[in-house]
């Protein structure tokens, strides 16, 4: 077998503290928070020099994990609107299950965040909505019905 897991997904912030109690409203679990640079890290990424903070959050089942991290060295770069839309190229939305979209929504909304179209509902099997976050963050809510 080719790979065991998904082992997380990078999200690259200005504002880590913003990102990580926007997370962790959503549900999400703190793992740690810590600085990374040395050779090492210059090593893996790419970058000489780099200097970064991440902060790593996880599913409460364990399975999923979200890397965030703001460098402080070199600086991040912007490599298109904060609010591109779905469609643009690349990663652009996270998609989370949760039990009720419109308390995670309600919740969501304190921490900034918008609701890109409307609350739909996708036949009998799912309410589904776009919100978007700190910085940009395109999340999916999905809630499953019964």
């Amino acid at each position: 077998m080719p790979i065991t897991r998904m082992d997380n997904v990078l999200v690259v912030v200005e504002d880590l503290d913003a990102a990580v109690a926007f997370f962790v409203e959503l549900g999400m679990q703190l793992e740690g928070r810590a600085p990374v640079e040395g050779e090492w890290a210059d090593r893996v990424i790419g970058i000489d020099g780099v200097r970064e903070e991440v902060a790593m959050l996880r599913t409460p089942d364990g399975h999923g994990r979200i890397e965030l991290a703001a460098f402080r060295e070199p600086a991040a770069v912007r490599t298109a609107p904060a609010d591109a839309p779905v469609n643009a190229l690349g990663i652009r939305r996270i998609m989370f299950a949760v039990d009720d979209v419109d308390d995670v929504l309600a919740r969501l909304r304190g921490h900034g965040a918008e609701l890109v179209g409307d609350v739909v509902r996708y036949g009998d099997a799912y309410r589904l909505c776009y919100v978007r976050g700190p910085e940009g963050i395109l999340v999916g809510l999905a809630e499953q019905l019964s």
